[in-house]
């Protein structure tokens, strides 16, 4: 009953000390990467270390505040702050500032602030209320659409900004969803959806539609241990694909071969969907379903690529995926950031030695590429080190998730340690061409007061919702 009543002694140490260590060494290679010889002091308020040190001292007394307030607050104040945040990213279209090309902040003064970072604060909660309500069960349709409104609010609000990057991290709510017992399926067809964009990208079409439809047939067989409509599919498939290219051929009709191979496929598939419900065999209705599905999915990448991302997505995808080189254009940030991490060798070049630093040769170096500041002047031992930090305080979060007596806490838990783990998955790999760039930050390291104080308020929160775990939340 002690423990219960004194609130310092619950807290998870542990969890806090390593937050100072990585919001020390993101302040110190914030320093290194800006670094100026007219302004040495690292307490200079006129650069952006001294402005980051204000950010860091806020933070603290905002973590230190919300360990003070009772978990219920929390609990009960969900849907106003979800409620709040939705209402913000509907003013910043508005009334918000255009910086980079997204119109994602609002400029109050000299300070700049980004609702958007704070949205996945919110969005956890209300997702975490939600979940935990009466009678909710996931795998009820309207438990599971209610739960989908909830994230995708604010990914829809936020792609009008645009702001690809930060709608993107939202998606990884659906790990929590997973958690709580959405089926693995889900997973394994958003991993295929996810397989079929890149390969859309990749592959010309018509192959691609030729491989879905020997999948369909082979993926009838699995269900049915039926082989003879296999091999009778495939040979209609070629015959009836045959004939319609030597028909165009011949004829002259100059329809691409494209066109001849979706005309051919689609009507096989027609034809074998019109077969299987003469048979009624039920299970190959899915096959069926999901192919048709495929092949929409497919002719739509390109729409999708082409007007929904934006410009310098493209490029970038474009120069990940070697659909294109340009070295001095969408691929220059991370060519420089390879070269910067590569050239810091085992043990690094040393503090403020970073030539690749000093001269500025990678652009937003003290924000989204802050790691490659670590990788040049600390080395391999030095970027191991902070990434061991990193991973630890993924696991240390997951452990205090798993102990959690209520569903509110366990998911809003698990929904900080996938959000800090999406984030710095993705910006470590952009910063060594592993994912594209799409500008995230890398928690508690990159420079930005919403972004740190948006993280502080994600992982305090918990720790002060893990330190009254013993306690019944209203």
């Amino acid at each position: 009953m002690a423990r219960r009543n004194n609130i310092w002694a619950s807290i998870d140490w542990l969890t806090v000390v390593v937050y100072l260590i990585l919001v020390f060494l993101g302040w110190i290679n914030i320093y290194a990467a800006v670094y100026n010889e007219e302004h040495q002091s690292i307490f200079d308020i006129s650069q952006r270390y001294g402005k980051q040190l204000i950010w860091i001292g806020a933070a603290l007394l905002l973590g230190f505040f919300i360990l003070l307030i009772d978990t219920n607050f929390y609990v009960f104040f969900s849907w106003f702050f979800y409620g709040l945040v939705i209402l913000l990213l509907v003013l910043v279209l508005v009334a918000g500032t255009e910086v980079n090309g997204s119109r994602s902040w609002f400029l109050i003064g000299g300070f700049q602030f980004q609702p958007s970072e704070f949205a996945k604060f919110a969005t956890a909660l209300a997702l975490s209320k939600k979940m935990s309500s009466f009678n909710f069960r996931l795998s009820r349709k309207q438990s599971l659409l209610q739960v989908l409104a909830i994230i995708l609010a604010p990914v829809v609000l936020i792609m009008f900004q645009p702001d690809t990057g930060s709608a993107i991290v939202f998606l990884s709510f659906v790990l929590v969803l997973y958690r709580e017992g959405l089926s693995g399926v889900v997973l394994f067809f958003g991993a295929l959806i996810v397989l079929l964009f890149l390969l859309s990208l990749l592959v010309p079409n018509y192959i691609l539609l030729m491989v879905l439809f020997v999948g369909a047939l082979v993926a009838h067989y699995v269900l049915n241990l039926r082989i003879r409509p296999v091999f009778r599919g495939l040979l209609i498939a070629a015959g009836v694909v045959s004939t319609l290219y030597a028909a165009n051929r011949l004829l002259d009709a100059g329809f691409s071969n494209e066109v001849v191979v979706l005309a051919g496929t689609l009507a096989c598939a027609v034809g074998f969907t019109v077969w299987i419900a003469r048979l009624r065999i039920r299970r190959s209705y899915i096959v069926s379903l999901l192919f048709f599905a495929s092949v929409l999915f497919t002719y739509s990448v390109d729409f999708v690529f082409q007007n929904v991302l934006e410009k310098h997505h493209q490029s970038r995808i474009n120069e990940l995926l070697g659909i294109q080189s340009d070295p001095l254009g969408a691929g220059y940030n991370v060519n420089q950031s390879k070269i910067a991490i590569g050239s810091g060798g085992f043990f690094g070049k040393g503090f403020l030695n970073g030539t690749q630093t000093k001269f500025n040769f990678v652009p937003e170096q003290s924000t989204d590429f802050i790691f490659c500041t670590v990788g040049e002047e600390w080395g391999f031992v030095g970027a191991g080190v902070v990434m061991a930090l990193f991973v630890y305080l993924f696991i240390r979060l997951i452990m205090l998730a798993e102990r959690q007596r209520s569903v509110f806490s366990r998911v809003y838990g698990y929904s900080v340690s996938i959000i800090l783990f999406f984030h710095f998955v993705v910006n470590v790999g952009m910063t060594i061409g592993l994912m594209p760039v799409i500008g995230i930050p890398l928690p508690f390291f990159s420079y930005g007061g919403s972004s740190l104080w948006a993280f502080t308020i994600l992982l305090f929160v918990f720790l002060r919702l893990d330190a009254s775990r013993l306690d019944k939340l209203v």
